[in-house]
């Protein structure tokens, strides 16, 4: 496999490689990505921490409804 560095598209900065998933013929098959832009003057920016695919904590049902 080649060392593929992944870029910011909107500054240009390295970002890391992150590690995606898909299922296919029934098998989860890893699929590497760039990740999430650190730079805080990048209009891509986000937050450590705050990744939109992350799913937030599990808070339990509310037992009123």
């Amino acid at each position: 496999m080649g060392s593929e560095q992944h870029t910011c598209p909107a500054c240009g900065r390295p970002v890391a490689t992150v590690v995606r998933r898909y299922k296919t013929l029934g098998a989860w098959v890893p699929k590497w990505v760039a990740g999430p832009c650190r730079n805080p003057e990048c209009e891509d920016y986000v937050r450590r921490g705050a990744e939109p695919d992350e799913p937030g904590p599990r808070t339990p049902p509310d037992p009123k409804s």
